[in-house]
């Protein structure tokens, strides 16, 4: 056995223990890691991937203090050298051990450099760079501040074209994160869910300013001499992306506008079931709502086959005795009194209708100054009144102008008809009113170029005759 092992390393073509990749044990056999282009460039970023394990290898505590040690002695712009003392008295809150263990980690890994002759510790230009990329990161990465995540990945853009040395590898990034909004946005829209689409819809006010933000940054890489055609193609389909996202906005609107149609109220208290789940949600133990609700809990009871059958056969025979027992007029019996809600709701929509048809005359449109916009604030024409018959008022609004309901019959189809206009803020507007607290910003406008008429080629033939 000692002369075969011989004999292999005698052997020039068998290869040195030294001289096998390590990373080749993740490949398969005959495929070379130097062949792929990724792995080159990775390899050639070596020294400072070897920065970041340095600094984020190990447990979090470890990490924490790594990066505590390095951040506080970059920021001391007053001097590039530091003692030994000097480290001390800086961080006399840290233990000497652990200390003295970050200063040999940072050190062995090129971020602290050891000047001997002059004994003092000097911030290397790698760990400078390390941190201003993480600092970066930290200060651009906070979702609350940037709920799209777009911020940095622009800002790495936008640094890099102020250089002219913007990669394509930074622009797919950016792109992705664009087509992974719009995959978002769509799926929220596609649920149906008002919280969802609510919510989406604030991150997408958010993600289209930093669109706004960056059409800069790409009209400067599409016009920019130097770049090459996969940078142009890069931005080019970045461009798209964003224009895919703008045009979202008519999504949100008529997905929204269609939850608002189908609102269910309950009853006449002006709640709806969008009320009930916020206030549900606002509650973060739902459990604790049945408490002291049930006295005691639910006793099931079970009935054998025989006990079935003997019910059955006494219902039976009850049923029989009634039909054969002589046949009589029944006892006279009050009609019982039942509470009709539906003449005081159309009593309600009526008028409702007539103070629109009333608000819709030119002669009696709210004149404020020449030249002003024909609008109106929604509070002047929904109060005064109570909060049930506003809340009733509120929810007919959508109604107007929709081509749909015009074509139908009846009262909502009237109302439909109407050449008034209603257009809705998400903002909220504090009132003057004893039953009415805030409500949305809305205004009412006039439309008379409005057209819903649904048999305009009867009224032609009227005019006719």
């Amino acid at each position: 056995m000692i002369d075969n092992l011989a004999a292999s390393a005698a052997d020039p073509h068998f290869p040195a223990q030294d001289e096998i990749d390590p990373l080749q044990a993740h490949f398969h056999e005959g495929v070379a890691p130097d062949e792929i282009e990724q792995v080159y460039h990775l390899k050639r970023a070596q020294p400072m991937l070897q920065a970041f394990t340095a600094l984020f290898h190990g447990a979090q505590d470890g990490v924490i203090v790594r990066l505590l040690v390095l951040r506080d002695l970059a920021a001391d712009s007053a001097t590039t050298a530091f003692s030994r003392a000097d480290i001390n008295q800086k961080f006399a809150y840290l233990i000497p051990e652990s200390l003295e263990t970050v200063l040999g980690r940072l050190r062995s890994h090129g971020l602290l450099a050891w000047d001997n002759p002059a004994a003092v510790y000097r911030i290397t230009p790698l760990a400078r760079n390390v941190l201003a990329a993480l600092d970066t990161l930290l200060a651009l990465g906070k979702p609350e501040e940037d709920e799209a995540e777009m911020g940095f990945l622009l800002s790495q853009v936008a640094g890099a074209q102020a250089v002219g040395g913007v990669t394509v590898e930074q622009l797919k990034h950016l792109l992705g994160r664009l087509v992974e909004l719009h995959e978002e946005f769509r799926d929220a829209i596609a649920s149906g869910s008002e919280f969802r689409l609510r919510a989406s819809q604030a991150k997408w006010h958010m993600a289209c300013d930093w669109v706004e933000k960056g059409s800069t940054i790409l009209r400067a890489i599409t016009s920019d001499e130097r770049a090459d055609s996969a940078t142009h193609r890069a931005a080019q389909a970045i461009g798209r992306a964003q224009s895919q996202l703008l045009n979202m906005q008519g999504m949100f609107s008529r997905a929204l506008n269609q939850i608002e149609r189908q609102r269910v109220h309950l009853g006449q208290s002006g709640l709806s079931t969008t009320d009930i789940k916020r206030w549900l949600l606002a509650h973060e133990d739902l459990a604790s709502l049945a408490a002291d609700a049930i006295d005691r809990p639910v006793v099931p009871l079970f009935t054998t086959p025989a006990e079935m059958i003997d019910v059955a056969e006494t219902e039976l025979l009850m049923e029989r005795a009634v039909n054969l027992a002589p046949g009589r007029l029944p006892s006279g019996e009050d009609a019982p009194l039942t509470v009709n809600d539906n003449p005081a709701m159309q009593a309600e929509l009526d008028d409702w209708i007539r103070r629109l048809s009333d608000f819709a005359s030119l002669g009696n449109f709210p004149a404020m100054a020449d030249g002003a916009p024909r609008s109106v604030p929604i509070q002047d024409s929904l109060l005064p009144a109570s909060f049930a018959v506003a809340s009733y008022r509120a929810s007919l609004l959508p109604l107007l102008g929709d081509a749909a309901e015009a074509n139908l019959q009846g009262a909502t189809a009237e109302l439909a008809r109407l050449p008034v206009r209603f257009a809705s803020e998400d903002e909220m507007v504090a009132l003057d009113d004893p039953h009415v607290a805030a409500m949305s910003r809305a205004t009412l406008s006039l439309d008379l170029n409005l057209d819903l008429d649904p048999h305009p080629d009867l009224e032609s033939k009227t005019q006719d005759e």
